[in-house]
């Protein structure tokens, strides 16, 4: 039996996009912080939409939110976020109990594919947790040149770029930490050996090729030596 890898929090990084909503029975306050928010609960949801309406993480980890201003949330789960929220919340301007009640999650989690995929290029899913290979198949699926033994995913870290390996022949990849996408992931899907070279597309394509080039030598060989 397999055991699919549990996805471990998201941690915010810079130029994350938040979405934080707020329902409490102060309706001022309530009004105030929300005041980013469109009314019209009939538009469409967009990237678009979600860059206008949510928060994006400065190059110092902070967000700005109405009311609460400067908040830090670098390196915190969306559940950390949220409980900050609440205790700065009730803590400047909720003196009395009341009730709250803050929604914190990601707006949209986007990344790229790029290499032996249908349709290579950026996507952005609004969803909490992507597997690769939901994610390829959001990009096309890949292709049948694919090296699919060896897919490279390049992750985003405080400290720069990262480069990970994950082989999705193997049954054991459901454990890879790398088998969740993280925002803003690099997908690349190289071809194969063979095709690299651009000998065939399998093994007996390959082998195909190689042995009528050699065919085609030998007979030019033997026809000049009869000349």
């Amino acid at each position: 039996m397999v055991i699919t890898q549990v996805a471990k929090p998201y941690r915010v990084q810079v130029n994350d996009l938040i979405s934080i909503t707020l329902k409490a029975d102060n309706s001022d306050l309530v009004q105030m912080f929300n005041k980013r928010e469109n009314t019209n609960q009939q538009q469409t949801v967009s990237e678009a939409n979600l860059y206008m309406n949510g928060y994006v993480v400065d190059e110092h980890g902070n967000i700005r939110i109405p009311v609460l201003e400067e908040v830090n949330v670098l390196g915190y789960t969306t559940e950390e976020i949220r409980k900050k929220v609440e205790s700065l919340l009730y803590e400047k301007y909720l003196k009395e109990e009341v009730q709250l009640f803050v929604s914190v999650k990601l707006a949209g989690l986007s990344y790229t594919t790029t290499g032996q995929v249908n349709n290579p290029g950026r996507v952005t899913v609004f969803k909490d947790k992507l597997n690769i290979v939901e994610a390829l198949a959001l990009a096309g699926d890949i292709n049948d040149v694919a090296d699919r033994g060896d897919v490279v995913i390049v992750r985003q870290y405080p400290g720069g770029s990262r480069i990970h390996h994950i082989d999705l022949t193997n049954v054991n990849a459901m454990l890879s930490p790398y088998y969740y996408i993280k925002p803003n992931d690099m997908i690349i899907v190289n071809p194969l050996p063979q095709k690299s070279i651009g000998t065939g597309t399998n093994g007996l394509q390959t082998f195909t090729t190689i042995f009528s080039v050699f065919s085609v030598i030998t007979s030019s060989i033997l026809l000049i030596r009869t000349l």
